[in-house]
């Protein structure tokens, strides 16, 4: 009797950009990020969401900056040698997120991936796309669409 051992691929492990905010880790689609920068010069927006902390020109490009821990409603701190900006793209968005430390890029097996929580009321679960198991920890895997705010189909800063 022959026996068929073909079946589907275990699915590849999805590669995220973990950085910490507060006591937190979480993680990011590395899809999504196109750089980590240092910080540098903010230019103030009048009038924008309390967690935008302005626009930075990078490399000739305007971009909006967020401040994580605020878009989170986490108190804000000041900005060390450690702070660091991640650029991500998501559509057409291109956006800096300042961040209190970059940690390693990870690879999460989709089988080690949970849904979010339910979320209790507004709060850093609201941008939750999943929990990832990584040893004993466990990363928080940030939806960067949710988090930008970006709604399907439309063009902040254009990447191209």
């Amino acid at each position: 009797m022959r026996h068929d051992h073909s079946s589907a691929e275990p699915a590849e492990p999805t590669k995220f950009l973990t950085f910490d905010v507060g006591t937190e880790s979480y993680g990011l689609d590395i899809r999504n990020v196109r750089e980590i920068i240092g910080m540098q010069s903010v230019t103030v927006v009048p009038d924008v969401p309390p967690f935008v902390k302005g626009v930075i020109n990078l490399r000739g490009k305007v971009i909006p900056v967020m401040d994580v821990r605020l878009r989170f409603g986490l108190p804000e701190r000041a900005w060390d040698d450690r702070t660091c900006i991640v650029v991500v793209h998501v559509g057409d968005w291109l956006v800096g997120l300042i961040v209190d430390t970059v940690s390693e890029v990870l690879d999460i097996p989709p089988g080690n991936i949970e849904p979010p929580p339910p979320a209790f009321g507004r709060g850093p679960q609201h941008f939750l796309a999943g929990l990832g198991k990584v040893g004993d920890r466990v990363r928080l895997l940030v939806d960067a669409r949710a988090l930008l705010g970006a709604p399907a189909g439309t063009a902040a800063t254009p990447t191209h």
